[in-house]
Protein backbone atom coordinates (compact mmCIF):
# COMPACT_ATOMS: atom_id res chain seq x y z
CA UNK A 1 0.00 0.00 0.00
CA UNK A 2 1.61 3.50 -0.86
CA UNK A 3 1.95 6.02 2.15
CA UNK A 4 -0.12 8.68 2.54
CA UNK A 5 1.03 12.11 1.12
CA UNK A 6 1.06 13.35 5.19
CA UNK A 7 4.59 13.37 5.05
CA UNK A 8 4.91 15.16 2.33
CA UNK A 9 2.67 17.93 3.81
CA UNK A 10 4.47 17.54 6.90
CA UNK A 11 0.74 17.52 8.96
CA UNK A 12 0.42 18.47 12.58
CA UNK A 13 -1.56 20.52 14.91
CA UNK A 14 -1.22 23.89 16.63
CA UNK A 15 0.34 22.24 20.11
CA UNK A 16 2.67 20.26 17.71
CA UNK A 17 3.43 23.75 15.83
CA UNK A 18 4.15 25.73 19.33
CA UNK A 19 6.50 22.83 20.47
CA UNK A 20 8.02 22.32 17.97
CA UNK A 21 9.24 25.77 17.43
CA UNK A 22 9.94 26.22 21.26
CA UNK A 23 12.91 23.56 20.32
CA UNK A 24 14.15 25.37 17.39
CA UNK A 25 13.74 28.88 18.17
CA UNK A 26 12.99 29.04 22.13
CA UNK A 27 14.89 32.74 22.14
CA UNK A 28 13.22 34.33 18.67
CA UNK A 29 10.60 36.28 19.03
CA UNK A 30 7.15 35.24 18.09
CA UNK A 31 4.75 38.11 18.99
CA UNK A 32 5.11 41.53 19.90
CA UNK A 33 1.94 43.74 20.70
CA UNK A 34 0.66 46.85 22.98
CA UNK A 35 1.12 44.40 25.91
CA UNK A 36 4.47 43.19 25.01
CA UNK A 37 6.21 40.64 23.34
CA UNK A 38 7.08 36.53 23.52
CA UNK A 39 9.84 34.41 22.42
CA UNK A 40 8.75 31.31 20.80
CA UNK A 41 9.86 29.34 23.90
CA UNK A 42 7.33 31.69 26.31
CA UNK A 43 4.69 31.01 24.02
CA UNK A 44 4.96 27.22 24.68
CA UNK A 45 5.11 27.64 28.31
CA UNK A 46 2.78 30.70 28.50
CA UNK A 47 0.12 28.67 26.09
CA UNK A 48 0.68 25.56 28.12
CA UNK A 49 -0.37 27.41 31.34
CA UNK A 50 -3.75 29.04 30.37
CA UNK A 51 -4.42 25.54 28.76
CA UNK A 52 -4.13 24.15 32.41
CA UNK A 53 -6.19 27.40 33.39
CA UNK A 54 -8.85 26.50 30.85
CA UNK A 55 -9.34 22.93 31.86
CA UNK A 56 -9.73 24.15 35.39
CA UNK A 57 -12.87 26.11 34.07
CA UNK A 58 -14.51 22.68 32.43
CA UNK A 59 -12.85 23.43 28.60
CA UNK A 60 -11.99 19.66 27.83
CA UNK A 61 -11.67 18.39 24.52
CA UNK A 62 -14.13 19.04 22.05
CA UNK A 63 -15.64 21.54 24.53
CA UNK A 64 -17.07 24.51 22.01
CA UNK A 65 -16.07 28.05 23.05
CA UNK A 66 -17.10 31.07 21.93
CA UNK A 67 -13.93 33.80 21.88
CA UNK A 68 -15.08 37.47 21.39
CA UNK A 69 -12.55 39.19 22.14
CA UNK A 70 -10.02 42.60 20.76
CA UNK A 71 -7.20 42.53 19.54
CA UNK A 72 -4.51 42.00 21.65
CA UNK A 73 -1.86 39.19 22.55
CA UNK A 74 -4.30 37.64 25.01
CA UNK A 75 -6.42 36.61 21.63
CA UNK A 76 -3.79 34.90 20.19
CA UNK A 77 -2.81 33.35 23.31
CA UNK A 78 -6.47 32.22 24.19
CA UNK A 79 -6.96 30.54 20.60
CA UNK A 80 -3.52 28.82 21.19
CA UNK A 81 -4.71 27.24 24.63
CA UNK A 82 -8.29 26.20 23.13
CA UNK A 83 -6.00 24.09 20.21
CA UNK A 84 -3.73 22.47 22.91
CA UNK A 85 -6.54 20.93 24.97
CA UNK A 86 -8.38 20.31 21.28
CA UNK A 87 -11.52 22.36 22.29
CA UNK A 88 -12.83 23.80 19.29
CA UNK A 89 -12.71 27.63 18.84
CA UNK A 90 -15.39 29.83 17.31
CA UNK A 91 -14.20 33.64 17.03
CA UNK A 92 -16.91 36.12 16.85
CA UNK A 93 -16.87 39.15 14.88
CA UNK A 94 -16.97 42.21 17.35
CA UNK A 95 -19.58 44.04 15.54
CA UNK A 96 -22.31 40.93 16.08
CA UNK A 97 -24.94 41.85 18.46
CA UNK A 98 -28.82 40.94 18.44
CA UNK A 99 -30.19 38.35 15.57
CA UNK A 100 -26.82 37.94 14.03
CA UNK A 101 -25.19 37.32 17.60
CA UNK A 102 -27.89 34.79 18.57
CA UNK A 103 -27.45 33.17 15.51
CA UNK A 104 -24.11 32.45 16.23
CA UNK A 105 -24.46 31.60 20.00
CA UNK A 106 -27.15 28.83 18.68
CA UNK A 107 -26.00 27.36 16.02
CA UNK A 108 -22.75 26.82 17.22
CA UNK A 109 -24.22 24.92 20.19
CA UNK A 110 -21.18 26.74 22.50
CA UNK A 111 -21.10 26.11 26.02
CA UNK A 112 -18.34 28.74 27.16
CA UNK A 113 -17.65 31.85 26.28
CA UNK A 114 -14.65 33.80 26.74
CA UNK A 115 -15.30 38.01 26.29
CA UNK A 116 -14.03 40.99 26.82
CA UNK A 117 -16.12 42.91 29.95
CA UNK A 118 -17.39 45.38 27.17
CA UNK A 119 -19.21 43.03 25.59
CA UNK A 120 -20.89 41.12 27.90
CA UNK A 121 -24.63 43.17 27.52
CA UNK A 122 -24.77 42.27 24.10
CA UNK A 123 -25.28 38.52 25.78
CA UNK A 124 -28.73 39.17 26.72
CA UNK A 125 -31.98 37.17 27.18
CA UNK A 126 -32.98 37.89 23.57
CA UNK A 127 -29.63 36.02 22.92
CA UNK A 128 -28.89 33.55 25.09
CA UNK A 129 -32.54 32.17 25.87
CA UNK A 130 -32.71 28.68 24.44
CA UNK A 131 -29.05 28.10 24.05
CA UNK A 132 -26.55 25.24 25.36
CA UNK A 133 -24.28 29.00 26.54
CA UNK A 134 -24.09 28.72 30.59
CA UNK A 135 -20.66 30.15 31.68
CA UNK A 136 -18.79 33.28 31.20
CA UNK A 137 -14.85 33.75 31.14
CA UNK A 138 -14.22 37.53 31.39
CA UNK A 139 -11.17 39.57 30.48
CA UNK A 140 -11.89 42.38 32.67
CA UNK A 141 -14.24 43.19 35.43
CA UNK A 142 -16.78 40.01 35.88
CA UNK A 143 -19.79 41.09 36.64
CA UNK A 144 -22.48 38.91 39.11
CA UNK A 145 -24.52 36.06 37.88
CA UNK A 146 -27.57 36.94 34.98
CA UNK A 147 -30.61 35.42 36.57
CA UNK A 148 -32.26 37.05 32.99
CA UNK A 149 -29.31 35.08 31.12
CA UNK A 150 -28.67 31.91 33.52
CA UNK A 151 -25.38 32.81 32.90
CA UNK A 152 -22.14 32.71 35.09
CA UNK A 153 -19.25 35.18 35.08
CA UNK A 154 -15.77 34.46 36.09
CA UNK A 155 -12.57 36.44 36.01
CA UNK A 156 -9.90 35.14 34.14
CA UNK A 157 -6.28 36.51 34.56
CA UNK A 158 -4.40 35.85 31.34
CA UNK A 159 -0.65 35.16 31.33
CA UNK A 160 0.07 38.19 29.50
CA UNK A 161 2.58 38.75 27.08
CA UNK A 162 3.76 41.87 29.18
CA UNK A 163 4.59 39.75 31.96
CA UNK A 164 6.08 37.09 29.80
CA UNK A 165 8.52 40.26 28.37
CA UNK A 166 9.34 40.58 32.08
CA UNK A 167 10.99 37.22 32.58
CA UNK A 168 7.94 35.65 34.18
CA UNK A 169 7.82 32.76 31.59
CA UNK A 170 11.29 32.47 30.78
CA UNK A 171 11.03 29.98 27.80
CA UNK A 172 13.77 28.03 28.62
CA UNK A 173 12.20 24.46 30.10
CA UNK A 174 11.75 21.72 28.07
CA UNK A 175 8.85 22.32 25.26
CA UNK A 176 5.75 20.87 26.12
CA UNK A 177 4.27 17.89 25.03
CA UNK A 178 0.59 17.73 26.53
CA UNK A 179 -1.60 19.23 23.61
CA UNK A 180 -4.03 17.45 20.89
CA UNK A 181 -1.71 15.68 18.06
CA UNK A 182 -4.56 14.85 15.73
CA UNK A 183 -4.58 16.63 12.77
CA UNK A 184 -7.39 15.72 12.13
CA UNK A 185 -9.68 17.18 14.75
CA UNK A 186 -12.11 20.10 14.70
CA UNK A 187 -9.87 22.82 15.72
CA UNK A 188 -12.27 25.84 15.13
CA UNK A 189 -15.79 27.22 13.55
CA UNK A 190 -15.17 30.00 11.30
CA UNK A 191 -18.09 31.57 10.54
CA UNK A 192 -18.05 33.36 7.02
CA UNK A 193 -18.47 37.14 6.77
CA UNK A 194 -21.81 37.27 5.49
CA UNK A 195 -20.97 39.73 2.58
CA UNK A 196 -23.88 37.46 0.55
CA UNK A 197 -26.17 36.77 3.26
CA UNK A 198 -26.51 34.43 6.79
CA UNK A 199 -22.95 33.52 8.17
CA UNK A 200 -22.25 29.61 7.91
CA UNK A 201 -19.94 27.92 10.50
CA UNK A 202 -17.34 26.32 9.11
CA UNK A 203 -15.50 23.36 9.97
CA UNK A 204 -11.60 23.31 10.14
CA UNK A 205 -9.35 21.00 10.71
CA UNK A 206 -5.60 21.30 12.66
CA UNK A 207 -4.71 20.14 8.65
CA UNK A 208 -7.01 22.75 7.38
CA UNK A 209 -5.86 25.53 9.23
CA UNK A 210 -2.28 25.13 9.04
CA UNK A 211 -1.89 24.13 5.19
CA UNK A 212 -3.81 27.63 4.88
CA UNK A 213 -0.86 29.41 6.54
CA UNK A 214 1.45 27.39 4.84
CA UNK A 215 0.30 28.53 1.87
CA UNK A 216 1.02 32.41 2.73
CA UNK A 217 3.97 31.36 3.84
CA UNK A 218 5.23 30.25 0.74
CA UNK A 219 3.68 33.18 -1.38
CA UNK A 220 5.34 35.58 0.73
CA UNK A 221 8.59 33.85 0.97
CA UNK A 222 8.50 34.11 4.39
CA UNK A 223 11.32 33.69 6.52
CA UNK A 224 12.68 33.35 10.21
CA UNK A 225 13.72 37.16 10.71
CA UNK A 226 10.83 38.73 8.78
CA UNK A 227 8.29 41.11 11.11
CA UNK A 228 5.04 40.85 9.60
CA UNK A 229 2.60 43.62 10.56
CA UNK A 230 -0.69 42.72 11.00
CA UNK A 231 -3.59 44.93 11.75
CA UNK A 232 -6.67 42.39 10.64
CA UNK A 233 -9.51 41.45 12.59
CA UNK A 234 -7.83 38.21 14.73
CA UNK A 235 -11.59 36.68 14.72
CA UNK A 236 -11.25 36.00 11.25
CA UNK A 237 -9.07 33.64 9.01
CA UNK A 238 -6.61 36.50 7.12
CA UNK A 239 -5.94 37.83 10.76
CA UNK A 240 -5.59 34.36 12.36
CA UNK A 241 -4.24 31.82 9.67
CA UNK A 242 -2.33 34.23 6.73
CA UNK A 243 -0.50 36.28 9.48
CA UNK A 244 -0.21 34.94 13.20
CA UNK A 245 0.15 31.20 11.91
CA UNK A 246 1.95 32.14 9.08
CA UNK A 247 4.65 33.78 11.48
CA UNK A 248 4.50 30.41 13.46
CA UNK A 249 5.30 27.92 11.02
CA UNK A 250 7.97 30.45 9.51
CA UNK A 251 9.71 31.18 12.70
CA UNK A 252 8.92 35.00 12.15
CA UNK A 253 7.82 37.41 14.27
CA UNK A 254 4.06 38.29 13.80
CA UNK A 255 3.17 42.46 15.18
CA UNK A 256 -0.08 42.89 16.40
CA UNK A 257 -2.02 46.44 15.89
CA UNK A 258 -5.83 46.86 17.35
CA UNK A 259 -7.23 47.90 13.97
CA UNK A 260 -5.94 49.38 10.65
CA UNK A 261 -5.58 53.20 9.99
CA UNK A 262 -3.96 54.60 7.00
CA UNK A 263 -2.86 57.88 8.79
CA UNK A 264 -0.48 55.89 11.06
CA UNK A 265 0.15 53.12 8.63
CA UNK A 266 3.62 54.19 7.57
CA UNK A 267 4.93 55.45 11.10
CA UNK A 268 3.74 52.09 12.73
CA UNK A 269 6.02 49.92 9.94
CA UNK A 270 9.02 52.07 10.19
CA UNK A 271 8.41 52.13 14.02
CA UNK A 272 7.85 48.76 14.58
CA UNK A 273 10.45 48.12 11.74
CA UNK A 274 7.93 45.64 10.02
CA UNK A 275 8.96 44.43 6.50
CA UNK A 276 5.95 42.28 5.92
CA UNK A 277 2.12 43.06 5.75
CA UNK A 278 -1.05 41.67 3.99
CA UNK A 279 -3.01 44.19 3.15
CA UNK A 280 -7.09 43.71 1.65
CA UNK A 281 -7.61 45.66 -1.43
CA UNK A 282 -9.59 48.23 -0.29
CA UNK A 283 -6.73 48.44 2.45
CA UNK A 284 -4.07 49.16 0.20
CA UNK A 285 -5.65 51.23 -1.77
CA UNK A 286 -6.13 54.00 0.26
CA UNK A 287 -2.75 53.81 1.41
CA UNK A 288 -2.30 54.61 -2.02
CA UNK A 289 -4.64 57.27 -2.60
CA UNK A 290 -2.92 59.03 0.31
CA UNK A 291 -1.13 62.64 -0.81
CA UNK A 292 2.35 62.18 -1.66
CA UNK A 293 4.84 63.24 0.72
CA UNK A 294 8.69 63.22 1.03
CA UNK A 295 10.90 59.88 1.43
CA UNK A 296 8.10 57.45 0.50
CA UNK A 297 10.44 55.02 -0.44
CA UNK A 298 12.69 55.34 3.34
CA UNK A 299 10.76 52.41 5.10
CA UNK A 300 11.27 48.95 5.61
CA UNK A 301 8.53 47.09 4.27
CA UNK A 302 9.57 44.90 0.85
CA UNK A 303 6.91 41.96 1.07
CA UNK A 304 3.33 43.05 0.76
CA UNK A 305 0.28 40.53 0.08
CA UNK A 306 -2.64 42.20 -1.53
CA UNK A 307 -5.87 40.42 -1.77
CA UNK A 308 -7.73 41.13 -3.77
CA UNK A 309 -5.43 43.55 -6.23
CA UNK A 310 -6.63 46.99 -7.02
CA UNK A 311 -6.03 48.36 -10.75
CA UNK A 312 -3.32 50.33 -9.41
CA UNK A 313 -1.40 48.12 -7.96
CA UNK A 314 1.77 48.79 -9.73
CA UNK A 315 1.67 52.25 -9.09
CA UNK A 316 1.29 51.13 -5.78
CA UNK A 317 4.55 49.05 -5.82
CA UNK A 318 6.78 51.77 -7.78
CA UNK A 319 5.23 54.61 -5.49
CA UNK A 320 6.45 52.68 -2.60
CA UNK A 321 9.29 50.44 -3.76
CA UNK A 322 7.58 47.30 -2.57
CA UNK A 323 7.30 44.04 -3.92
CA UNK A 324 3.36 42.82 -4.07
CA UNK A 325 2.20 39.46 -4.57
CA UNK A 326 -1.40 37.65 -4.13
CA UNK A 327 -3.99 34.60 -3.99
CA UNK A 328 -7.22 33.41 -3.88
CA UNK A 329 -8.56 31.24 -1.26
CA UNK A 330 -11.05 30.96 1.26
CA UNK A 331 -12.20 29.97 4.31
CA UNK A 332 -13.79 26.78 2.88
CA UNK A 333 -10.99 26.00 0.28
CA UNK A 334 -7.71 27.39 1.69
CA UNK A 335 -6.01 28.85 -0.67
CA UNK A 336 -5.98 27.11 -4.26
CA UNK A 337 -4.44 29.74 -6.67
CA UNK A 338 -1.35 32.22 -5.53
CA UNK A 339 0.93 34.27 -8.33
CA UNK A 340 4.16 33.12 -9.60
CA UNK A 341 3.18 29.18 -8.83
CA UNK A 342 5.24 26.92 -10.83
CA UNK A 343 5.55 23.45 -9.53
CA UNK A 344 9.05 22.86 -10.54
CA UNK A 345 10.36 26.34 -10.66
CA UNK A 346 8.33 28.94 -8.83
CA UNK A 347 8.80 32.75 -10.08
CA UNK A 348 7.93 34.71 -6.63
CA UNK A 349 6.53 37.82 -6.09
CA UNK A 350 5.16 37.80 -10.03
CA UNK A 351 2.22 38.77 -10.74
CA UNK A 352 1.02 38.12 -14.40
CA UNK A 353 -0.54 41.62 -14.53
CA UNK A 354 -2.73 43.47 -11.70
CA UNK A 355 -5.70 41.59 -12.52
CA UNK A 356 -4.55 37.96 -12.34
CA UNK A 357 -5.28 36.17 -8.43
CA UNK A 358 -2.66 33.50 -9.47
CA UNK A 359 -1.92 30.29 -11.18
CA UNK A 360 -3.51 26.62 -9.11
CA UNK A 361 -1.50 25.39 -6.52
CA UNK A 362 -1.56 21.72 -8.27
CA UNK A 363 0.23 19.27 -5.98
CA UNK A 364 -2.44 19.93 -3.56
CA UNK A 365 -5.36 21.29 -5.85
CA UNK A 366 -7.64 20.34 -8.94
CA UNK A 367 -9.44 22.74 -10.31
CA UNK A 368 -12.30 23.35 -12.64
CA UNK A 369 -14.45 26.32 -14.13
CA UNK A 370 -18.19 25.71 -14.95
CA UNK A 371 -21.44 26.78 -15.86
CA UNK A 372 -24.96 26.18 -14.09
CA UNK A 373 -24.27 22.13 -14.40
CA UNK A 374 -21.27 21.81 -13.84
CA UNK A 375 -19.62 21.43 -17.45
CA UNK A 376 -16.56 23.02 -17.92
CA UNK A 377 -16.54 26.13 -19.89
CA UNK A 378 -13.89 27.29 -22.42
CA UNK A 379 -11.04 29.27 -21.85
CA UNK A 380 -11.46 32.66 -21.45
CA UNK A 381 -15.32 32.24 -20.23
CA UNK A 382 -16.43 32.94 -16.85
CA UNK A 383 -18.16 30.03 -14.79
CA UNK A 384 -17.86 29.03 -11.04
CA UNK A 385 -14.55 28.14 -9.83
CA UNK A 386 -15.19 24.33 -7.87
CA UNK A 387 -12.07 22.56 -5.89
CA UNK A 388 -11.27 19.32 -5.09
CA UNK A 389 -8.40 18.64 -2.45
CA UNK A 390 -5.25 16.03 -3.86
CA UNK A 391 -4.10 15.98 0.11
CA UNK A 392 -6.80 14.85 2.67
CA UNK A 393 -8.19 17.18 5.75
CA UNK A 394 -6.73 20.32 3.30
CA UNK A 395 -10.00 21.54 3.16
CA UNK A 396 -13.37 22.00 4.73
CA UNK A 397 -14.87 19.53 6.81
CA UNK A 398 -18.58 20.78 6.02
CA UNK A 399 -21.02 23.23 7.43
CA UNK A 400 -21.65 23.00 11.16
CA UNK A 401 -25.03 21.79 11.77
CA UNK A 402 -26.03 22.03 8.21
CA UNK A 403 -25.76 18.97 6.37
CA UNK A 404 -27.93 20.04 3.34
CA UNK A 405 -25.68 22.74 2.75
CA UNK A 406 -22.58 20.76 2.94
CA UNK A 407 -24.28 18.65 0.71
CA UNK A 408 -25.06 21.63 -1.82
CA UNK A 409 -21.52 23.11 -1.72
CA UNK A 410 -19.57 18.99 -2.32
CA UNK A 411 -22.49 18.19 -5.19
CA UNK A 412 -21.35 16.27 -7.77
CA UNK A 413 -17.93 15.24 -5.75
CA UNK A 414 -16.43 18.89 -5.96
CA UNK A 415 -16.26 21.95 -3.53
CA UNK A 416 -18.29 24.84 -5.06
CA UNK A 417 -16.51 28.48 -4.35
CA UNK A 418 -19.72 30.24 -5.22
CA UNK A 419 -17.21 32.48 -6.97
CA UNK A 420 -16.72 33.19 -10.71
CA UNK A 421 -13.30 33.10 -11.67
CA UNK A 422 -12.36 32.65 -15.96
CA UNK A 423 -8.74 31.16 -16.84
CA UNK A 424 -6.64 32.60 -20.34
CA UNK A 425 -4.85 30.62 -22.12
CA UNK A 426 -1.21 31.02 -20.15
CA UNK A 427 -3.27 29.52 -17.08
CA UNK A 428 -4.10 32.23 -15.40
CA UNK A 429 -7.18 32.33 -13.42
CA UNK A 430 -9.03 35.87 -13.16
CA UNK A 431 -11.75 36.96 -10.09
CA UNK A 432 -14.71 38.16 -11.96
CA UNK A 433 -17.28 38.12 -9.65
CA UNK A 434 -19.16 36.62 -6.52
CA UNK A 435 -21.98 34.82 -8.62
CA UNK A 436 -24.35 36.79 -6.47
CA UNK A 437 -22.66 40.17 -7.15
CA UNK A 438 -22.91 39.31 -11.26
CA UNK A 439 -25.54 41.17 -13.19
CA UNK A 440 -27.15 40.11 -16.21
CA UNK A 441 -29.31 42.64 -18.44
CA UNK A 442 -30.68 42.34 -21.23
CA UNK A 443 -28.61 39.79 -22.53
CA UNK A 444 -25.04 40.72 -21.16
CA UNK A 445 -23.68 39.84 -18.71
CA UNK A 446 -21.56 42.25 -16.50
CA UNK A 447 -19.05 42.16 -13.23
CA UNK A 448 -19.80 44.26 -10.80
CA UNK A 449 -15.89 44.35 -10.27
CA UNK A 450 -15.21 45.57 -13.35
CA UNK A 451 -18.00 48.46 -13.18
CA UNK A 452 -16.39 49.32 -9.77
CA UNK A 453 -13.07 49.79 -11.28
CA UNK A 454 -13.91 51.74 -13.62
CA UNK A 455 -15.90 54.29 -11.09
CA UNK A 456 -12.72 54.42 -9.00
CA UNK A 457 -10.54 56.22 -11.71
CA UNK A 458 -13.36 58.65 -11.02
CA UNK A 459 -11.08 61.67 -8.99
CA UNK A 460 -13.87 62.27 -7.05
CA UNK A 461 -14.55 58.78 -5.57
CA UNK A 462 -13.53 56.83 -2.45
CA UNK A 463 -15.14 53.67 -2.53
CA UNK A 464 -17.81 52.18 -4.04
CA UNK A 465 -20.22 49.30 -4.23
CA UNK A 466 -22.01 47.82 -7.79
CA UNK A 467 -24.79 45.47 -7.29
CA UNK A 468 -28.17 44.24 -9.26
CA UNK A 469 -31.41 45.34 -8.56
CA UNK A 470 -34.51 44.03 -10.39
CA UNK A 471 -35.87 44.98 -13.30
CA UNK A 472 -39.41 46.01 -15.06
CA UNK A 473 -38.14 44.44 -18.25
CA UNK A 474 -36.46 41.30 -16.42
CA UNK A 475 -33.20 40.48 -15.37
CA UNK A 476 -31.87 43.94 -13.60
CA UNK A 477 -30.76 46.67 -13.32
CA UNK A 478 -27.35 47.96 -12.39
CA UNK A 479 -27.21 50.34 -8.99
CA UNK A 480 -24.05 51.88 -7.75
CA UNK A 481 -23.16 53.41 -4.48
CA UNK A 482 -20.72 55.90 -4.20
CA UNK A 483 -18.82 57.42 -1.22
CA UNK A 484 -16.62 61.18 -2.05
CA UNK A 485 -13.69 61.82 -1.25
CA UNK A 486 -13.39 63.66 2.27
CA UNK A 487 -13.64 67.76 0.86
CA UNK A 488 -15.85 66.85 -2.70
CA UNK A 489 -19.36 66.72 -3.86
CA UNK A 490 -20.17 64.12 -6.32
CA UNK A 491 -22.18 65.32 -9.08
CA UNK A 492 -24.21 61.62 -10.22
CA UNK A 493 -24.93 62.94 -14.16
CA UNK A 494 -21.24 63.71 -14.21
CA UNK A 495 -20.06 60.34 -12.50
CA UNK A 496 -21.99 58.25 -15.33
CA UNK A 497 -20.94 61.00 -18.12
CA UNK A 498 -17.35 60.30 -17.19
CA UNK A 499 -17.97 56.07 -17.23
CA UNK A 500 -19.56 56.44 -20.80
CA UNK A 501 -15.61 56.87 -22.07
CA UNK A 502 -14.52 53.66 -20.04
CA UNK A 503 -17.68 51.56 -20.24
CA UNK A 504 -19.68 49.93 -22.76
CA UNK A 505 -23.11 51.55 -23.00
CA UNK A 506 -24.90 48.42 -21.00
CA UNK A 507 -22.48 48.42 -18.51
CA UNK A 508 -22.92 51.70 -16.93
CA UNK A 509 -25.39 51.82 -13.99
CA UNK A 510 -28.70 53.42 -14.17
CA UNK A 511 -29.05 53.85 -10.11
CA UNK A 512 -26.73 56.12 -8.55
CA UNK A 513 -26.72 56.55 -4.95
CA UNK A 514 -24.07 58.94 -3.06
CA UNK A 515 -23.56 57.85 0.67
CA UNK A 516 -21.45 59.07 3.76
CA UNK A 517 -20.46 55.21 4.30
CA UNK A 518 -21.04 51.97 2.96
CA UNK A 519 -21.82 48.64 5.18
CA UNK A 520 -18.98 46.76 5.62
CA UNK A 521 -17.51 43.72 7.76
CA UNK A 522 -14.97 44.38 9.97
CA UNK A 523 -12.03 42.77 7.58
CA UNK A 524 -12.79 45.77 5.08
CA UNK A 525 -15.21 43.82 2.66
CA UNK A 526 -17.89 45.68 1.40
CA UNK A 527 -21.35 44.20 2.53
CA UNK A 528 -23.45 44.11 -0.57
CA UNK A 529 -26.88 41.89 0.73
CA UNK A 530 -27.87 45.16 2.72
CA UNK A 531 -27.87 47.57 -0.27
CA UNK A 532 -29.39 45.21 -2.55
CA UNK A 533 -32.57 44.55 -0.33
CA UNK A 534 -32.92 48.57 -0.02
CA UNK A 535 -33.37 48.74 -3.78
CA UNK A 536 -34.58 51.49 -4.86
CA UNK A 537 -36.19 52.50 -1.67
CA UNK A 538 -33.41 54.85 -0.66
CA UNK A 539 -32.85 58.08 -2.13
CA UNK A 540 -31.39 57.77 -5.89
CA UNK A 541 -30.55 59.46 -8.86
CA UNK A 542 -31.97 58.05 -12.10
CA UNK A 543 -29.89 57.84 -15.28
CA UNK A 544 -32.70 57.28 -17.23
CA UNK A 545 -36.21 58.52 -15.34
CA UNK A 546 -38.11 58.32 -18.65
CA UNK A 547 -37.83 54.25 -18.90
CA UNK A 548 -40.14 52.31 -16.65
CA UNK A 549 -39.04 51.33 -13.59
Amino acid sequence: MPKPRAAAHAYFTVGDLISRQATARGRKLAMVSDEGSLTYGELDEVTAALAALFRSRGVEAGTVVLLMLDNHADYVLAWLALARIGAIEVPVNTAYFGDILRHVVHSSEATILVAESGYLDRFNAFVVAGSKLASVMVRGRAPAASPATGLQYRQIRFPSAGAAAKGGAGGRGKPRTDHETDFKKIMAVMYTSGTTGASKGVMCTHAHALEYSRCVVEVLDLKPGDRYYNVLPLFHIAGQWAAVFACFIAGATVVLKPRFSVTSFWADIRALKCNVTLLLGAMANLVHRTAPVANEKKHPLDKVLVVPLFPEVRDFERRFGLRVTTNYGSTETGVPLRAGYNKRRPRLFHLANARSCGRPVTDRFELRIVDENDNDVPVGVAGELIVRPKVPWIVMAGYLNQPQKTVEAWRNLWLHTGDMLLRDRAGNYYFVDRLKDAIRRRGENISSIEVENAILKFPKVLECAVYPIPSAFTEQEVMAAVVAKPGVKIDEAELAGFLEASLPRFMIPRFYRVELTLPKTPTGKIQKFPLREQGLSVPHWDRHPAEEK
